[in-house]
């Protein structure tokens, strides 16, 4: 007894690490991607990021062995995890990238870390789940905090930092939350799903190369950036995060999991020098008891346990 108590006190503390791991990596998104558009466009950024996201993910199969089992999903199962990776690691993060290229790193980071309660939207509209009083009144508040936050506070004369921003960032979250709530059904190995992801990303983005902006090669200075981004980022840390799902519990790894965007701030304060204002505080806080709200039912996780 004694033994088994001690091995769900290791894993608990294991799943505890890739947490704060997840937490810590997660949060430097807006810094990451500030330094980085600094010096390339959105979807460079994007695309190169994709390419080594896609070689870290290939370095965890083959460590993992996974490789042996690629035949066992059929070619209609790799279509589906192909067209979630477009829609979760494509798509989102090419609005997510725009958004902080054109609105603050706070704004933007906040604002598409509503996707939480857009899941839960979605999940009504598109899975038929039913729509409880709990569910419309943690909707309503969230949204309040993102009128705060767009707004930054000034409900009756509006004044925006950017407008344009601030939607990409809205179309961003919504796109992972669809992302999640389509991917809530599958039951796909987790390294095998997210190479797969990352792969189809990575097909997109060449191909929408030609459509976009030319290919050039970033300068040295945002190399480190684009690194670490890449490998870890977008790369390592889903793996992370799954690692953090499997050793611990789902609904309590869900809702720490909201102490990122409050990470980030800090993050911001210091690396980017950037003023936080108080409206974008107060909103996060409302937008994350809306989110906590609707937690409290849920034992869901994300990403979504197909992933």
């Amino acid at each position: 007894m004694c033994l088994i108590e001690s091995e769900m006190t290791s894993q608990t503390r294991r799943s505890y690490v890739y947490l704060a791991l997840c937490i810590l990596t997660w949060a430097s998104i807006p810094v990451t991607s500030k330094k980085a558009l600094a010096a390339l466009d959105p979807w460079h950024f994007l695309f190169y990021s994709t390419i080594l996201s896609f070689l870290a993910l290939g370095g965890v199969m083959l460590a993992r062995g996974k490789w042996r089992e690629l035949p066992c999903y059929s070619i209609r199962q790799y279509g589906i995890m192909a067209g979630l990776g477009v829609l979760g690691c494509y798509l989102y993060y090419v609005l997510l990238y725009a958004a902080l290229a054109r609105t603050t790193a706070a704004e933007g980071f906040i604002l598409a870390y509503t996707w939480p309660i857009l899941v839960l939207l979605l999940a009504v509209i598109i899975l038929r789940e039913p729509l409880t009083a709990r569910k419309l009144v943690a909707i309503l508040i969230s949204f309040a905090g993102i009128i705060v936050i767009v707004t930054q506070g000034r409900m009756v004369t509006v004044q925006f930092t950017s407008l344009p921003g601030d939607l990409l960032a809205l179309g961003g979250a919504t796109a992972f939350a669809l992302f999640s709530v389509l991917g809530k059904g599958y039951n796909f190995d987790q390294t095998i799903a997210v190479f797969v992801y990352f792969m189809a990303a990575l097909i997109v983005a060449l191909a929408s190369a030609p459509f976009l902006s030319p290919l050039v090669w970033p300068p040295h200075q945002v190399w480190p950036w684009l690194i670490y981004n890449g490998l870890l980022v977008n790369g390592v840390s889903y793996i992370w995060w799954f690692n953090a799902l499997e050793y611990g519990e789902t609904h309590i790894i869900s809702n720490v999991l909201y102490l990122t965007p409050f990470v980030a701030l800090v993050y911001i304060r210091l690396l980017l020098d950037e003023p936080i204002h108080a409206s974008a505080l107060v909103g996060l806080l409302i937008i994350v008891a809306g989110i906590g709200l609707q937690s409290i039912s849920l034992s869901g996780g994300w990403p979504p346990e197909s992933r």
